[in-house]
């Protein structure tokens, strides 16, 4: 399999958006300690047009990692704290009558931006939560019959707190398939805890990072990664993994044909900023977990504790081209 971290294979020569992104991939490194992994795969859901959601304990870095992704690509930032008490004109905004004009003024909310912080979005209600889908699939909102185009690129990046914890109102399937990823950060080695604690502040170091690249260049390389290289024997190796998904009798709903769109793009981007010449089985194996733990429902009787143990099943179940 290829292994590596995700801007060390070839070389980049003159292309400045690739050497960008290679910058953008060291800057996050630098803040996001013993990540490589998670990071590769945050880069890739960006590049595939995707949104993201992290979804951990508390403490364990995914506010930061948000908040580094937007200072790093140069893009407009806003978090939204999801309560139990915000509402869907919290987020999208709200049209307000100005006397001096005898007229009503839109008010934007904080969707408008070109990357929004959803923090602890499995703590506000089914209706707030709802604010998001049009938003995220449709890069619009609409506000008292007026549609509104949202800032290009727009990614969204929400964290969650587990279902288990207290005040938590667990997302719904179809809000669950607006996320073409999710992912754990996890517990930083010894060595990485330990520069943590000695070290300089993490929310200090994000003051001082620079841009490393623009909305523009990121655009570019987003339609660059959507061109990848993809053989029909990798679309026969997809296919198969999705048909696995649904005929597994470990699994009561598989993927959609929307999810397969997904396991393809991620794929891509993967392989993008991997910079493989074209997409390997090992792009699709590296996605996977996080394109499709999120979509797969297990049976009732399913002996797998966790998404990642029962998608590394459908792995291993299907032959690699």
């Amino acid at each position: 399999m290829h292994s590596g971290s995700p801007l060390e294979k070839t070389p980049l020569g003159k292309n400045a958006g690739r050497q960008a992104l290679e910058r953008a991939c060291a800057a996050l490194g630098g803040i996001i300690l013993d990540k490589d992994r998670q990071i590769a795969l945050a880069l890739a859901c960006l590049l595939a047009r995707g949104h993201l959601l992290i979804e951990d304990l508390p403490g364990l870095g995914k506010t930061t990692l948000a908040q580094a992704l937007a200072k790093v690509l140069g893009l407009s930032y806003r978090r939204i704290q999801f309560t139990s008490d915000l509402l869907p004109a919290d987020i999208v905004g709200v049209s307000v009558f100005r006397r001096d004009s005898g007229k009503f003024e839109f008010q934007p909310g904080p969707i408008f931006a070109q990357l929004i912080l959803a923090d602890e979005v499995n703590r506000a209600t089914p209706k707030a939560q709802s604010a998001l889908l049009e938003a995220m699939e449709e890069h619009q909102v609409s506000v008292d019959g007026d549609t509104r185009t949202l800032p290009v690129p727009f990614f969204v990046v929400a964290t969650q707190n587990p279902a288990d914890q207290i005040g938590t109102f667990p997302l719904p399937e179809s809000q669950l398939d607006r996320f073409l990823m999710r992912l754990a950060l996890g517990y930083p080695n010894a060595e990485n805890e330990r520069e943590l604690i000695t070290g300089e502040d993490r929310r200090s170091m994000l003051e001082s990072v620079t841009p490393e690249m623009t909305p523009e260049i990121l655009t570019t390389l987003q339609q660059d990664a959507a061109k990848m290289h993809m053989s029909e024997h990798l679309v026969d190796y997809i296919q198969a993994l999705v048909r696995q998904t649904r005929e597994s009798p470990d699994i009561e709903i598989g993927l959609s044909p929307r999810g397969a769109q997904a396991l393809a793009a991620a794929a891509r981007a993967h392989a993008f900023v991997e910079r493989h010449s074209g997409v390997f089985p090992d792009d699709v194996q590296a996605v996977f977990t996080a394109v499709a733990g999120h979509r797969l429902k297990p049976a009732g009787n399913t002996s797998f504790r966790s998404p990642a143990e029962m998608c590394q099943h459908v792995l291993d179940s299907v032959a690699i081209p």
